[in-house]
């Protein structure tokens, strides 16, 4: 008669151990769950305490790192997709200055378990991406909220640029299959010159534009790419039509 093998019945510091981390990805989940918006009688997806972050938070932004921003009232309500360049965590601001909306902004999943910015990212409905930003939940989160009607932002470099600032790092993928999916349009916005304290930084929000030649169609990955390639783009020609248009004021000014 062959003896009867029996698993290894598991010690109580192990069920401790695997309570443990079940309570803690319990926690993670909960940090991560998307908080959507309902919209208002007037179509609008407010959230208030972006509102009175806005309110209390950005006067602080505007004295430490004055800027001006062109072409900000060309957003409208509803859906849309910021997608910009990256150089500090006061980038989130620009957005914000567009619209009284709330906005969903895709970030790092370490920025949600840091003690203050991780609790008020947590409250305004912060999306959290993993680092190499490979993460389908992100951008499944992302899209059900563009579905709503709410607003989405992105910096596809994905970190700080620490450098120049005149190249853009390399774009991680999301932002066109986001808008092609859900078929929303995007905004592009670009910080023209580096922040530095005390010293005026400018940015240009451009058109709305849509991915429409991609629409309906089953694409690749290179066919995704190429169209992450024309945001990308878009964003380096507004911020040359911006210097173009501030040397022509300042040609202006000597002739005067």
């Amino acid at each position: 008669m062959q003896e009867q093998q029996l698993g290894a019945v598991p010690t109580k510091r192990e069920l401790k151990r695997q309570e443990k981390l079940k309570k803690k990805e319990e926690k993670r989940k909960k940090k991560r769950a998307l908080r959507l918006i309902p919209a208002n009688r007037k179509g609008k997806h407010v959230m208030h305490l972006m509102n009175l972050l806005r309110v209390f938070v950005y006067p602080l932004h505007y004295i430490i790192y004055p800027f001006k921003m062109y072409g900000h009232k060309k957003v409208g309500k509803g859906a849309c997709i910021y997608v910009g360049n990256h150089y500090s965590l006061w980038d989130i601001a620009y957005p914000a200055h567009t619209t009284w909306e709330g906005i969903h902004y895709i970030t790092k999943e370490s920025v949600l378990h840091l003690p203050v910015v991780g609790y008020f990212a947590r409250k305004v409905g912060a999306i959290a991406v993993m680092r190499d930003g490979s993460d389908i939940r992100a951008l499944m989160d992302a899209m059900k909220a563009l579905k709503n009607g709410e607003k989405v932002s992105l910096y596809p470099e994905g970190t700080r640029n620490r450098g120049d600032g005149e190249e853009f790092l390399p774009f991680y993928s999301g932002a066109a299959l986001m808008a092609i999916k859900t078929q929303t349009p995007i905004v592009p916005i670009v910080i023209c010159n580096k922040p530095r304290v005390w010293h005026k930084t400018h940015v240009r929000v451009g058109e709305p534009f849509e991915l429409t030649e991609y629409y309906g169609k089953k694409l690749s990955q290179e066919e995704y790419a190429e169209a992450d390639n024309s945001i990308r783009d878009r964003l380096y020609e507004l911020r040359e039509e911006h210097r173009a248009e501030q040397r022509a004021k300042k040609e202006n000014r000597k002739r005067k």
